[in-house]
């Protein structure tokens, strides 16, 4: 303990400089909008670089397992392909996907993960460089993901839909029954569909897909299939619980969608507001 004390007292003129430099640079960034603008931008890419890093580990210690989803997604590619050559195949596979030609897909690889939290988020290696915006959707071949809210030039955060803020269309596959996509803060793997009218034909097993009523994700994308569900208080309204597709403790690569249509629609419905 006294050593400590004689080194404090040696060196307390060099403590005491760094403390008011570290104050006045924290008083610095605290008033002045460009110099927090700067330091939150140098700070984003600094953790941006320590994700990568480690995303690069577990990439590695995973390759066997993105490579047989890559070979899964490559094979239903491929049946498509040789089911185009029938004519019915062509009218029923453009029937289902004929959306595709208004959206971009720009292919990620996601750095870090939070799911263990009540209000969980993604980081992907792709931002405004990358023609990356805010309120684009992120999916993977099995099911979607969430939605970026932010963005700098290399590197944008995901708002999971393992997240209490998250809210997105979705309905049933085989009907037009839908409701709002959200997250009860408890299981990774479940998801629960809300306000789904008693109406609707709810099966377990049945499978739940984006409703395509946002203009942030196309309609059919998967989500899950219903392991429970329930009505509400009133008798009214369905709260289903899903079980999603994707294994959200383990994003490995994504695709970030764009809607190619989007700012035409919004300036329309602004018009009629």
């Amino acid at each position: 303990m006294q050593q400590i004390f004689n080194f404090l007292i040696r060196n307390k003129n060099n403590i005491l400089f760094l403390l008011l430099l570290t104050l006045s640079l924290f008083l610095t960034i605290q008033t002045h909008s460009f110099h927090k603008s700067k330091f939150i931008s140098s700070a984003n890419a600094v953790t941006g670089g320590v994700y990568s890093w480690a995303n690069n580990i577990q990439t590695y210690l995973h390759l066997d397992e993105y490579n047989e989803r890559l070979l899964d997604e490559n094979r239903e590619l491929r049946n498509i392909l040789t089911n185009l050559n029938d004519t019915t195949a062509v009218e029923s596979y453009l029937d289902t996907t004929s959306f595709r030609g208004d959206y971009y897909f720009r292919a990620a690889t996601v750095i870090n993960n939070n799911y263990s939290k009540f209000d969980n988020y993604l980081t992907i290696d792709k931002g405004e460089s990358d023609g990356i915006v805010a309120e684009f959707g992120v999916v993977t071949s099995q099911g979607i993901i969430g939605i970026v809210d932010r963005v700098n030039a290399n590197f944008s955060r995901v708002i999971s839909i393992l997240n209490s803020r998250s809210k997105i269309n979705a309905q049933l596959n085989k009907t037009n029954h839908f409701g709002s996509l959200i997250w009860d803060g408890k299981d990774p793997n479940i998801v629960q569909l809300i306000d789904v009218p008693r109406q609707a034909p709810v099966k377990k097993g049945d499978t739940i897909v984006t409703g395509g009523r946002s203009l942030i994700f196309p309609k059919g994308l998967p989500i899950g299939s219903i392991s429970d569900f329930s009505l509400d208080a009133t008798g009214s309204y369905y709260t289903i619980d899903i079980n999603l597709f994707n294994d959200m403790t383990n994003i490995g690569y994504v695709y970030i969608i764009e809607n190619r249509n989007k700012q035409e629609i919004e300036a329309l419905e602004e018009q009629n507001e």
